[in-house]
């Protein structure tokens, strides 16, 4: 699965680790110096989602920076319960 935000698109970046070497000038050495550079990538903080979608409830993977801003609408908690387990209860009930 893509580390990509189903809302917004967001999605990895690619960036470098630099590795230095040294003391600052300010602190009293000769300066700092790269020794190296490595490739990394920054990925996006993506947290899965109950929302409401077109009066539809489902999961969606939404970057935590599109929660935070209001894009979604979270769906509410859920109040009723399964026919079964109400059917079940009176027939339970009723054998004590």
């Amino acid at each position: 699965m893509s580390r990509i935000c189903e809302l917004t698109g967001v999605g990895s970046i690619k960036g470098n680790h630099i590795w230095r070497s040294g003391k600052a000038k300010k602190k009293g050495g000769i300066g700092t110096h790269v020794t190296a550079i490595t490739k990394r990538r920054f990925q996006p903080n993506l947290q899965k989602v109950k929302v409401l979608i077109g009066g539809e409830v489902r999961f969606i993977r939404v970057s935590a920076k599109a929660i935070k801003r209001g894009l979604i609408v979270k769906a509410p908690r859920r109040t009723w319960k399964k026919p079964e387990a109400v059917a079940a209860a009176p027939a339970a009930a009723a054998k004590k």
